[in-house]
């Protein structure tokens, strides 16, 4: 049977001071003035899944204010006011599942409305399960510019890692891109977002389950196109080296991709361009990767997603359809969702693949996103000495926005429009790496 439990809050706590404060301050000037905030009072229904105990500890509910972005947090029990607005609520706790283990549950709600007085929420927690698979470790999708100034294309990438303690094989490994955007919100019809994603892009690393290990502490490399970019932009960097690369066979004469003899092409499934497939430089998308568990055609031939949404315009509302593919949840090992601060609107994908989102700039077209890359961030240090990197399926907390790519910090190549060379290098955009580190890695590639 489904648990639900309700959180009551009737009185102020923490605002009562302020506006206590507030009164003292304004009774001094005019003692007509209202010195009570305006408050809404909010009450929490929490619907848990079947598959856990009444165990449940370290409940903690945050408010964000999307207008300024101050985050207020409050513990079970504890009464809820907040100052009228829009926010994003998250829930945390940990719990015990039925088999015993220990996990985290975790719930979002975005864009909520809170009014003067009494108001109430339901949210619907789910186990947060860490992956045991790859994951992405940084996506490099804003380009490089030409000493003309002019944005350079093709020099975009992927990385994954193998953040577990055991040897993984990238056979099976789709890359994907989502089809709808986080800069504009529409209610598509029918709503499949808690069973899946829709998505227009999936390359697939060919092999046969075993033919691709990767150790420990090793990352992967897909890049957009494996040549080394310097002879074309020399400040762009060399990916000759990359483990992979995505090549489209383009119906468009005038839009010919480039196919690198030396670096092998994944197995495109699917997408929606007529030409050639780059990452969306302005970080509009989110990307993932998956282990889809049908062969390519099963797929192609059963999973079409086909919606409805409604544009609204000055002239009108106007009915549109579209079709895309679907991407079970189930399938996904792992997304970054990207955004800027000036056109976000909201997520794309269930709560459970990501509460966040990550940036390169913070408004469309921001010229300052040139040379710069989103990466996980580095939270320790194995004992063989590879990166630990965080991974709580919440961009916004899991990755350090708007850093230095790690290929160009590991080729010192142009870190801006000047051509300056880069000098630093990092594990993470932040941290800086040992020497020792890089000795390594080096010599892996």
């Amino acid at each position: 049977m489904t648990k639900i439990y309700s959180i009551q809050t009737s009185s102020r706590l923490m605002l009562a001071a302020l506006f206590t404060m507030l009164a003292t301050i304004v009774a001094g000037c005019d003692d007509s003035l209202d010195s009570t905030l305006p408050s809404a009072n909010v009450e929490i229904e929490l619907i848990f899944p079947d598959n856990i105990s009444e165990d449940i500890s370290g409940q903690q509910f945050t408010f964000r204010n999307i207008s300024n972005g101050v985050s207020t947090s409050f513990l079970k029990g504890e009464t809820i006011n907040l100052l009228p607005g829009l926010y994003d609520v998250n829930y945390s706790a940990t719990t015990h599942l039925s088999n015993g283990a220990t996990a985290d549950l975790k719930a979002l709600r975005q864009s909520v409305i809170f009014s003067e007085g009494y108001n109430k929420i339901i949210l619907e927690p789910y186990v947060n399960i860490t992956s045991t698979d790859f994951i992405i470790s940084e996506i490099f999708f804003s380009g490089t510019l030409q000493s003309s100034g002019n944005q350079y294309y093709g020099d975009d990438y992927v990385k994954l890692y193998n953040n577990t303690d055991h040897v993984l094989y990238a056979d099976g490994i789709t890359l994907f891109e989502s089809k709808f955007t986080t800069t504009e919100k529409n209610q598509y019809t029918p709503d499949i977002m808690q069973e899946a994603m829709t998505v227009d892009a999936l390359y697939t690393i060919p092999g046969n389950g075993t033919e691709h290990p990767v150790q420990p502490g090793e990352y992967l490399l897909i890049a957009d196109t494996g040549i080394d970019h310097r002879v074309i932009n020399p400040n762009s960097f060399d990916l000759s080296g990359a483990d992979w690369e995505w090549y489209d066979v383009s119906k468009q004469p005038s839009s010919l991709d480039i196919d690198s003899p030396l670096v092998d092409n994944l197995d495109k499934w699917y997408c929606y361009t007529q030409s050639f497939w780059m990452l969306h430089n302005r970080g509009f998308k989110a990307y993932g990767i998956a282990r889809i568990s049908v062969d390519k055609d099963t797929y192609l031939a059963n999973y079409l997603y086909n919606y409805e949404y409604e544009i609204v315009t000055l002239a009108g509302t106007f009915p549109m359809s579209q079709n895309a593919y679907r991407l079970p949840n189930e399938w996904i090992l792992d997304l970054v969702t990207c955004s800027v601060a000036a056109q976000y609107q909201w997520n794309i994908s269930a709560p459970a693949l990501d509460m966040g989102w990550t940036y390169c700039g913070t408004m469309d077209n921001d010229k300052t996103r040139y040379f710069h890359a989103v990466r996980r961030k580095m939270i320790g240090l194995t004992a063989e000495g590879n990166p630990i990197l965080q991974d709580t399926n919440n961009s916004t907390e899991d990755f350090n926005p708007m850093v230095p790519p790690s290929e160009i910090e590991l080729q010192g190549s142009a870190k801006d429009l000047s051509g300056a060379p880069c000098t630093t290098l990092t594990y993470d955009g932040v941290v800086p790496m040992s020497s020792e580190y890089y000795e390594k890695i080096m010599k892996l590639r």
